[in-house]
């Protein structure tokens, strides 16, 4: 049997911590031969809570399952682990600016990445889920520099996935036939789900459906909006279609990806396709299983181009707002 996989929770007692956390102990993040030792760790009023969903996990009986540490101690919580899921974020509330909540977020932020750069294992991989993750990210990340910056990623796959169903909702095609579809930028509403270099059952998706005005008009508001709308019909945000999407970025990024095909994760910017160094965004990319790499070369029309630099602008706007939480 391999040795077990330590993977890092924040936030485990969430409503998308909760949907998660039964994910990766069942083997669907890491596969069905790889152990793993989860730390699941809250703030302290929800510790109870916690112990409830530990007391879950422990019923199951998985047989991945090796052990668990729950904990409100970022020391313990992150103490050698090989994956930090940071999915815990204070929410935006009514009445609250976006500059209030990266403000109160970012100094969450500030203590895991400390934590995680003291205590976790050499080759940690760290993903952030907590909105607004970008700009968490890049906090998180200044603040653990002996952390490599290529290891360190913001979620944006939830938003391929929406994009996926839509296309394949209007196309009639299954989605796994909807393949190619990079979402660049911001995990806000300023991203661009690619529906220009997108592919449906290998055909450019604006053959298949012949009708820009749809494209422009309705899936990509849809898309970017989609969170609110099921904010408005649920009450609350998403939380297993996220927490989806946590195992499917990290699926991605540990399993050696199809010739020809990439997927959508921030990544912090290399200069690639002239977005700003150092800013946590996101490209179409690959992975050998090991190492990632950001797919060169893809056509971006002026349309796509602007829609690319508004969601990088927004990105720079934070970035400047949050400047006094990011060493010099």
């Amino acid at each position: 049997m391999k040795t077990p996989i330590r993977v890092a929770v924040t936030g485990a007692a969430g409503q998308i911590g909760y949907s998660l956390v039964f994910r990766i102990a069942s083997g669907s993040m890491f596969g069905p031969d790889q152990p793993v030792i989860l730390h699941v760790i809250e703030i302290e009023p929800a510790m109870a809570s916690l112990g409830g969903v530990v007391m879950e996990l422990q019923d199951c009986a998985f047989p991945l399952l090796k052990g668990v540490t729950q904990t409100s101690s970022l020391e313990a919580g992150f103490k050698d682990v090989d994956w930090a899921l940071l999915v815990g974020s204070v929410p935006r509330k009514a009445g609250m600016e976006r500059k209030d909540l990266l403000g109160i977020n970012g100094k969450i932020f500030i203590g895991q990445g400390q934590a995680i750069a003291k205590h976790a294992a050499p080759g940690v991989r760290v993903l952030v889920v907590g909105n607004p993750c970008n700009t968490n990210c890049l906090i998180a990340m200044n603040n653990a520099r002996p952390v490599l910056p290529e290891r360190w990623f913001a979620m944006t796959m939830l938003d391929q996935n929406r994009a996926v169903a839509q296309l394949a909702a209007k196309s009639g095609a299954d989605t796994t036939a909807i393949t190619n579809l990079a979402v660049w930028g911001n995990h806000s509403s300023t991203m661009y789900p690619d529906f220009r270099n997108a592919r449906i059952g290998g055909k450019p998706a604006t053959e298949v459906i012949r009708d820009e005005a749809w494209f422009t008009e309705t899936f990509l508001p849809t898309v970017q909006q989609r969170g609110t709308a099921i904010i408005k019909a649920r009450g609350l945000s998403s939380a297993a279609s996220a927490a989806n999407a946590v195992v499917d970025t990290v699926r991605n990024l540990t399993t050696p990806t199809r010739p020809g095909i990439w997927f959508s994760v921030s990544v912090c910017s290399d200069g690639s396709y002239g977005i700003e160094k150092g800013l946590i965004f996101s490209f179409p990319v690959r992975s050998d299983g090991q190492k990632w790499q950001i797919v060169q070369g893809v056509a971006l029309d002026e349309f796509s181009r602007s829609k690319i630099v508004a969601s990088e602008s927004e990105l720079k706007e934070e970035k400047a707002l949050v400047s006094e939480l990011i060493p010099k």
